[in-house]
């Protein structure tokens, strides 16, 4: 711990983004950077905690006292050594993280943490820009081959360690370019897909394959990856999107979140898209219902694709502004989130069900919505339940459905395979991360259910560290 006053002496300061009026017109990051001092002066607030509870919230046991005093000390090599010992990609958590570490930071109970995540990502852009961040080629190969099937954040994770272990990686991925959620599911505006490729390049020096445009079970078969892999770890993410089957569903201008979001990020590496294809929100009054970080998302593309208006509707009650007695520091808190999309000209309503539907000339130009109240029964159990009298109907020219993803795809490769599934339709695995075909694994998403980028990424390492004990066998 570099200043044992830190916290006491220097105020907790953010970056802060860009001005809305700014940020708005392009599809730039929104995030600023502090300067150095600032920066060494918000790592120099961490108090070396005798319980880190920074560690224990972090789902990859990031070790964070270490590093902040690393930065404190300007050694940033040893502070991106240290924070890459248990993370493979900090430049993408640094951007997209909710930071668990930091609700959980001792100085929470001021509502002031440590700045964790700018910090951390502080260190890993100062160890590119410094030279530090290089490919380590492995110098001799254990024969053994692994195929990857998915690229998103655990599947990467996964092909760095078994990479570095030895072993000869392949990566499939179904689209066009690698990435998964982070390339395609996540604006740049949070994240610069340069970061991504930045990363990818230093992955094919070391060695590991990259195939796109390999929908395995479609036009590549799995029994041919079988026989040609000694191991094969399922990385497809939980992608079946939740749906709305109300009256009016078959409307045009109702899309997935995802869709909407994947077409714009190709838009802006500089696809085309036909009118008909094309989903935009210029000149629209845009609703997204569903009000996590996906309809978050939603908002801030429809802001800058210059919607006429944007409302975003969620079905559960409005969280509360502080910590409630039942939601105790270090847990997570439930409490209500906004984010730079949210800042940027939005409406966002909550307790509403969507009823239906309604439009002219096969085009959605209404939704009738009504307000819900939430209640226990006998056993503790929420219900739900319509108000009388409240219903109402509002214009609707582009319904973005953001409520979630329900598990992965069933429909070709998990079909075939035949893989026994958990109750809630994911690939079910041992503690090891094995399926019920001892030559298959299956990480992050499809094995827990749609979470944060930071299990995936932990995930995909365990499992990785599962596979090349399989594989030493």
């Amino acid at each position: 711990m570099g200043n044992p006053k830190g916290f006491l002496e220097i105020k907790r300061k953010e970056a802060g983004y860009r001005p809305v009026r700014d940020r708005i017109g392009d599809f730039g990051e929104v995030e600023q950077t502090l300067n150095l001092e600032d920066r060494i002066d918000q790592a120099s607030r961490c108090m070396d905690c005798g319980i880190p509870f920074c560690h224990w919230a972090c789902p990859t046991s990031s070790k964070i006292p270490e590093w902040q005093d690393a930065i404190y000390r300007e050694n940033w090599e040893e502070a991106a050594k240290i924070l890459q010992s248990t993370n493979s990609f900090p430049e993408f958590t640094g951007r997209v993280c909710p930071a668990p570490c930091e609700k959980s930071c001792v100085l929470s109970l001021h509502n002031s943490p440590v700045t964790i995540r700018e910090n951390e990502a502080s260190v890993i852009e100062k160890a590119f820009d410094y030279g530090y961040i290089k490919a380590k080629p492995v110098a001799k190969r254990t024969g053994k081959k692994v195929a990857v099937i998915g690229s998103g954040p655990a599947g990467l994770s996964v092909a760095d360690l078994l990479n570095q272990a030895g072993h000869s990686v392949t990566v499939f991925e179904r689209d066009d370019a690698i990435g998964g959620l982070l390339r395609y599911g996540i604006p740049d505006f949070k994240l610069d897909k340069h970061v991504i490729d930045r990363r990818l390049e230093l992955f094919v020096e070391e060695g590991i394959e990259f195939k796109t445009n390999q929908d395995v079970g479609v036009n590549i078969s799995f029994s041919d990856l079988e026989k040609e892999y000694d191991a094969i770890c399922l990385a497809i993410g939980a992608m079946k999107p939740r749906d709305l089957p109300i009256e009016g569903r078959d409307l045009n201008g109702i899309h997935f979140a995802m869709d909407f979001l994947k077409q714009q990020n190709k838009v802006v590496r500089g696809d085309e898209f036909s009118k008909q294809e094309r989903i935009s929100a210029k000149g629209k009054n845009v609703v997204v219902i569903g009000g996590g970080d996906t309809g978050s998302d939603c908002v801030g593309t429809s802001v800058r694709q210059k919607a006429k208006s944007v409302l975003q509707i969620e079905i559960l009650p409005k969280p509360p502004e502080e910590r409630e007695p039942h939601n105790p520091w270090p847990y997570w808190p439930n409490t209500l989130r906004t984010s730079s999309s949210h800042l940027e000209g939005c409406k966002r309503r909550w307790a509403l069900s969507s009823k239906q539907f309604k439009g002219e000339n096969g085009r959605v130009n209404q939704l009738e919505i009504v307000q819900i109240e939430w209640t226990k029964d006998a056993k503790g159990q929420f219900q739900m339940k319509e108000i009388p009298g409240t219903e109402e109907t509002i214009d609707a020219d582009l319904v973005l459905l953001a409520m979630g993803f329900v598990h992965p795809i069933h429909e070709g490769l998990v079909a075939e395979l035949g893989l026994e599934l958990d109750a809630r339709g994911n690939i079910k695995t041992d503690t090891q991360g094995q399926t019920s075909n001892s030559k298959i694994f299956c990480c992050g998403d499809a094995a827990t259910g749609a979470s944060l980028v930071v299990r995936a990424l932990d995930s995909g390492r365990k499992t990785a560290h599962s596979i090349h004990r399989f594989l030493k066998k």
